[in-house]
């Protein structure tokens, strides 16, 4: 039998709201997610 996966779609703006920078806590760690100056998205720990 195949797994299908289903995913969350969000979008950036919900994300972000009226920021450039969040920060996201995954398993103890955290990430930076920003929206660069050319409107790309960058991830950093």
């Amino acid at each position: 039998m195949l797994y299908k996966q289903t995913r969350r779609t969000l979008a950036s703006k919900e994300i972000f709201k009226d920021q450039k920078v969040v920060t996201i806590n995954h398993n103890g760690a955290s990430y930076v997610l920003r929206i660069t100056k050319e409107n790309k998205l960058i991830l950093t720990k």
